[in-house]
């Protein structure tokens, strides 16, 4: 079975690994609840991030929010059956870094970072060293970066696929930003589409 990416639509995202283990990012949009989680992250506990209640947790679900990602005051990595889930550096000025994190999971010897709600971070500057597969970047240009700062943080973390994500304020969607976003190696994918990873 292949690794495979659902993107729900907005910041929702169902990752299924190779095993067939699911893990859910962020729950709030569109649809694909119907399988049950082994894992469940959330990145920050606005109301557009945080609705764990559309997700069954599986006996022994792994749950890991914001509050266990920066325990000790420091990002921190976890280790759940082969799969890594790392918490990095998320913030902007609607998003403090206290209080928000992104992900990179490494699943399937597959690197895919989950930047959340954020505008460009120090540090992503380490990231082109990771040589990491996915990016799937914000750029609302309201609570999070533009289309020019994200297409400048896209070079910057050199992911060999850019996904545009978290597009228009209150839509699951937005084909025509997604176009207008100028990244090396986008992949636009629509709400509700999931991809072979």
């Amino acid at each position: 079975m292949a690794t495979t990416l659902l993107y729900q639509g907005h910041g929702s995202y169902r990752i299924t690994a190779a095993d067939g283990r699911v893990i859910f990012i962020d729950p709030y949009a569109g649809e694909g609840y119907d399988k049950p989680a082994d894992i469940l992250l959330v990145s920050h506990q606005h109301d557009d991030h945080n609705q764990i209640g559309l997700v069954t947790q599986k006996p022994g679900c792994t749950v890991i929010t914001n509050v266990e990602a920066l325990a000790g005051g420091k990002h921190n990595t976890f280790y759940v059956g082969g799969i890594v889930i790392e918490a990095v550096e998320a913030c902007n000025t609607n998003h403090d870094p206290k209080q928000c994190v992104g992900f990179i999971i490494t699943i399937d010897g597959i690197k895919i970072y989950i930047a959340s709600d954020t505008s460009k971070t120090k540090s992503m500057e380490s990231f082109a060293s990771r040589k990491l597969d996915y990016a799937l970047l914000p750029l609302d240009g309201y609570y999070n970066m533009d289309l020019t700062e994200a297409a400048e943080c896209s070079r910057l973390i050199g992911a060999r696929v850019t996904i545009p994500v978290h597009m228009k304020p209150g839509e699951l969607f937005d084909r025509e930003r997604a176009e207008a976003f100028n990244a090396p190696g986008k992949l636009i994918v629509a709400a509700g589409e999931e991809i072979t990873l």
